[in-house]
């Protein structure tokens, strides 16, 4: 079998590059345009509020789709090839893509990791099972993703001079609107009893949002999904759950429900019945046109989800 490096090779060897300048959006070329390819659809959003009319923004993964597992398509090297900028999250979120980029670079198109650049020492989570890594999650962490904000204008504007000034207004704009979606999250959380905030999903995407709003968090997998769940690991989280009484558990959009399925079936056997509280939005926005569909609008109905689950608080 053809090994993906080799395939991506051959891809690389084939030529398959569009003339940069010409801007690429939903596979149309837009000429006036800044032409950015975003790797995920929380930077895609992202690189849309900053950017507004002065940017064609490619998202590479659609809603739903895992970037830990991700490998790029013949179709996401033809429009990486034609990028004037490549933007992604970094701190190994797309591990399977590392070399794609690589080459990018070599070719001489701006590539940027845009939470790896943004977010740096203290204010990052350790990763448990990968000495010397982080977790990835940054943008769970309105506070931190505003870092991320800020270097995506600054990126825009060395890339585009011209409309620098566009771009820094839309930046503030955008800014106040974050502040204004922290203190929903904070506000929402206020309705949780202390005791009752432990969230667990599964895998382990939400230490920032735990470590910023006051919540415990449990995953079933670790921070990439690449590693799977064992049964020890069902049993183990099973235990934390009947012990503690947590009414509920959640599923997420990008991964398969079957893990934390199976936790409540453990669960379950222990005398203690949980509940499945919803669906979160973890690696992925939802469907574009759902409130989820925005980064903003995916923090605030994760919230309230949360909220209807742990509080039953009817959203």
């Amino acid at each position: 079998m053809r090994s993906y490096a080799f395939f991506l090779a051959v891809l690389f060897s084939a030529g398959m590059v569009t003339s940069c300048g010409q801007t690429r959006g939903n596979d149309a070329i837009l000429p006036d345009r800044l032409s950015v390819v975003a790797a995920t659809s929380i930077i895609a959003d992202l690189a849309t509020q900053i950017g507004g009319e002065h940017v064609s923004v490619t998202g590479l993964m659609g809603p739903g789709v895992d970037p830990h597992l991700y490998k790029a398509s013949a179709g996401d090297v033809t429009r990486l090839s034609g990028a004037d900028v490549i933007l992604y999250n970094g701190l190994h979120l797309e591990g399977k893509m590392a070399d794609v980029f690589e080459r990018m670079r070599e070719r001489g198109i701006p590539v940027f990791a845009v939470a790896e650049e943004s977010v740096t020492g203290e204010d990052l989570i350790d990763s448990e099972l990968f000495q010397g890594n982080y977790d990835p999650h940054i943008w769970f962490d309105v506070t931190l993703w505003r870092h991320a904000a800020r270097r995506v204008q600054e990126i825009l504007a060395e890339a585009d001079p011209l409309h620098a000034a566009a771009y820094r207004e839309r930046l503030a704009s955008y800014l106040a609107e974050m502040d204004r979606t922290h203190a929903y999250v904070r506000e929402r959380t206020a309705a949780i009893q202390a005791d009752r905030r432990v969230i667990v999903t599964s895998h382990d995407a939400f230490g920032y949002f735990g470590r910023a709003y006051g919540f415990e968090v449990h995953g079933l997998q670790g921070i990439s999904t690449a590693a799977e769940a064992g049964t020890a690991d069902v049993q183990q989280l099973a235990d934390l759950v009947a012990a503690r009484r947590i009414p509920a558990m959640f599923v997420e959009s990008s991964i398969s429900p079957r893990g934390i399925e199976a936790v409540q079936e453990a669960v379950r056997a222990r005398g203690f019945e949980v509940g499945i509280g919803g669906t979160l939005y973890g690696d992925a926005l939802g469907d574009p046109d759902s409130q989820a569909g925005t980064y903003l609008g995916m923090m605030r109905t994760n919230i309230d989800t949360i909220v209807a689950a742990l509080a039953g608080d009817p959203v």
